[in-house]
């Protein structure tokens, strides 16, 4: 289907809109959620939960007997989620304790970023004069962010988490790509969920998390933010992003990168009280024109491929996507 065609189309639209809010929401979701549940325990049950579930549903469906998971798949899926979801969406959940949801929102922004400097470095891919521009814009609002001058330790200590997070999400992307992983994405991205909340659990145990769980003591909103989060952070905004790969073009879904951050931030600011400064407005601004810049002169990925990122969706290998 021609771009114009699927701009035409109200479905298309509606679930474009759906994924623009849903994974745009997903920082709020994650911050509310971990306020009285330890925080990578609580994305340990929620990646667990929704993997079984939408690995229930996809395995049987597609050509199961061509493209059974074995061993190999899932080792890749488990080297892919511990990159993504252990250290990437992890760090962001430990992170959102101390540091905005807008600002971490922007901060995994910069996933493109890290996927077109990786590949220049570890693949030698050549970058345009434009791509080279947006690094040097990107990371100048990256910095920008993380090198607040009113940051306390902790804040700042989560900052540079994030982007750890981010740079191990595009480096388990660019792996992805090569990877034994099952050819179709819903049972890839199951498997991935499956695995990264396994590696989830074990951190959150490893640190003493389990001691903090009190479930007399869970909230009514975090028990309704973690619900969000498993039933439409991953699984519909999941889906529906899947849905979009086939009926529209790769450009056209691939502008949730630009509008995620910008739904964060606006939630961040409206629900949660956080500040709307300039450092924020500014970095922010050079963080998303950066990832235009960037996607702009990459080559498109494969048509019906998913695009990876942290806050939520499981990817494949392109621009950003995310299950965060």
């Amino acid at each position: 289907m021609g771009e114009q065609d699927a701009r035409r189309r109200p479905g298309v639209w509606v679930a474009l809109v759906a994924v623009y809010l849903i994974w745009g929401s997903t920082y709020l979701g994650i911050e509310v959620a971990g306020r009285t549940f330890p925080p990578l325990l609580m994305l340990s049950l929620r990646f667990l939960l929704a993997g079984g579930l939408l690995y229930a549903w996809a395995i049987r469906r597609g050509e199961s007997g061509v493209d059974r998971p074995g061993w190999p798949q899932w080792r890749a899926a488990t080297i892919v989620g511990a990159g993504l979801l252990l250290v990437g969406n992890g760090g962001v959940a430990l992170a959102v304790r101390n540091v905005d949801t807008g600002v971490v929102a922007l901060l995994v922004a910069s996933v493109p970023l890290w996927l077109a400097l990786l590949d220049r470095v570890c693949n030698g891919v050549r970058l345009a004069p434009v791509a080279i521009v947006g690094l040097v814009v990107g990371f100048g609002g990256v910095a920008l962010l993380v090198g607040d001058g009113g940051a306390g330790r902790d804040e700042l200590g989560g900052a540079l988490l994030v982007v750890f997070g981010s740079l191990t999400w595009a480096a388990g992307s660019i792996y992805a790509r090569g990877a034994p992983l099952p050819a179709r994405p819903l049972v890839g991205a199951a498997m991935q969920m499956i695995a990264g909340g396994a590696l989830l659990g074990v951190a959150g145990l490893a640190i003493g998390e389990g001691n903090d769980v009190h479930l007399s003591q869970v909230s009514g909103e975090s028990a309704l933010a973690f619900a969000y989060l498993v039933l439409i952070g991953s699984l519909i905004g999941f889906s529906a992003y899947v849905w979009l790969l086939g009926e529209a073009s790769v450009s056209l879904v691939g502008t949730y990168a630009y509008v995620n951050p910008v739904v964060a931030v606006l939630l961040g600011v409206t629900l949660l009280g956080e500040p709307l400064g300039w450092r924020l407005f500014v970095a922010g601004g050079a963080i998303v024109v950066a990832v235009g810049l960037i996607v702009g002169a990459s080559p498109r990925p494969p048509r019906g491929r998913p695009l990876p990122s942290p806050g939520d969706s499981i990817p494949s290998a392109a621009p950003s996507a995310s299950i965060r």
